[in-house]
């Protein structure tokens, strides 16, 4: 997967926005103005850094060398996924974790907007 094939997908999630609030260099991806999803796109190689549960994230570490703490972001919660190692359908779904991760985090009446 490359990274416009990351953007894509992450836009056609229900309610996804995407902004560059650190310049031009960083895409960031929202739902209900929370972050679910950064692209560095002057890393040194594709990387997207997707935000998931602590266990999951430390787990997945320990699995996989193409998973490792983000950069420049909590290593606790932040994950960035090295694209040109990892499969497209495992980088949609840790993409798809960490928009619904950060969703169901919403306040309920913001939940309750973005379903309309």
């Amino acid at each position: 997967m490359d990274i416009e094939q990351v953007r894509d997908f992450a836009l056609a999630l229900p309610g996804a926005t995407e902004d560059m609030p650190y310049g031009p260099d960083w895409l960031v991806f929202r739902i209900g103005g929370k972050i679910f999803l950064h692209i560095w796109l002057e890393a040194p190689e594709p990387v997207c850094a997707v935000k998931l549960l602590p266990e999951t994230g430390t787990a997945l570490r320990e699995q996989n060398e193409a998973v490792r703490p983000a950069y420049h972001l909590n290593k606790v919660h932040w994950n960035d996924l090295c694209l040109d190692h990892l499969g497209d359908d495992f980088v949609r779904e840790l993409i798809l974790q960490s928009y619904r991760t950060v969703r169901s985090k919403l306040p309920r009446r913001v939940r309750d907007l973005l379903e309309k």
